[in-house]
C-alpha cells in the first residue's frame, strides 16, 4: 500500500489525507489539553478554536460580519441585563473534545473568571464564507451538547435560522426568517430581536 501511495504522489501530485488513510491513527485533542495549550501561550498569535478534537482557524471578520455581532450584543444585553450575561465571541467549554468561540453566546448568570460557561441558552453565529462550517460542523456540535436554541444570521440570503429542541446531533425545529421579521428567544420569550435591526444595511 505504502508503495501504491509513493508511486501515485510521484506521478500525479497527490498527497494523501491521513485522516483517510489511516483513521485510527487520528488521537482528538482534549479540551482540557487545549486550554492548558492556550494558558501557556502556544496559540498567542492565532484565533483558533478547538471543534471535535480539531483546532480549526477562525474566519477573519469583515465590516458587515463585525457590526451584526455588535448590535446583536447590544440588543440581546439590554434586553437580558440582570437575567442572563451575552458573551461575544469567547469560549464555551462545552464538551470534553470542542471549545467552540460563537459569535454570540447567552449563558446563565455568574462568574466565569477562573472557567468558561459549560452550558448556554442560546448560541448565534453569524455567516457568509464560514455558511458550512456553521450549518454543518457547529450545528451538530450544539445540538449534542444540548445548547436548546441556535441562531444562524446569513448575511449573503439576510436571513436568520432558528434552530431549536436539539435531538442527539441535530435540531428537530428549523425555521428561516427573512427581514422585517422579529425572533423571540426560547429562554426569554419577552425578548425581541428584529432582523432588520441587526443585519446590515443594503447599499
Amino acid at each position: 500500500m505504502r508503495e501504491q501511495v509513493s508511486a501515485l504522489y510521484r506521478y500525479t501530485g497527490w498527497m494523501p489525507n491521513v485522516a483517510d488513510v489511516a483513521p485510527e491513527r487520528i488521537r482528538p485533542l482534549l479540551r482540557t489539553e487545549y486550554d492548558r495549550l492556550v494558558e501557556s501561550g502556544a496559540f498567542e498569535n492565532e484565533r483558533l478554536e478547538l471543534l471535535e478534537g480539531m483546532l480549526v482557524t477562525m474566519t477573519p471578520q469583515d465590516a458587515a460580519h463585525a457590526h451584526t455581532v455588535q448590535r446583536l450584543a447590544e440588543v440581546l444585553t439590554i434586553a437580558l441585563r440582570g437575567r442572563a450575561i451575552v458573551r461575544t465571541q469567547s469560549p464555551l467549554a462545552l464538551l470534553d473534545d470542542s471549545e467552540p468561540e460563537p459569535d454570540i453566546a447567552v449563558v446563565p448568570l455568574g462568574d466565569y473568571s477562573s472557567n468558561h460557561p459549560t452550558k448556554a441558552d442560546l448560541v448565534i453565529e453569524i455567516a457568509a464564507s464560514s455558511q458550512r462550517r456553521d450549518r454543518e460542523v457547529k450545528g451538530p456540535l450544539y445540538a449534542r451538547a444540548g445548547v436548546p436554541e441556535y441562531w444562524l444570521f446569513d448575511l449573503t440570503g439576510r436571513v436568520a435560522e432558528v434552530h431549536r429542541h436539539p435531538q442527539g446531533e441535530q435540531f428537530t425545529s428549523v425555521v428561516r426568517l427573512g427581514e422585517h421579521q422579529t425572533l423571540h428567544l426560547l429562554r426569554f420569550p419577552d425578548v425581541e430581536v428584529s432582523t432588520s435591526g441587526v443585519l446590515p444595511t443594503v447599499k
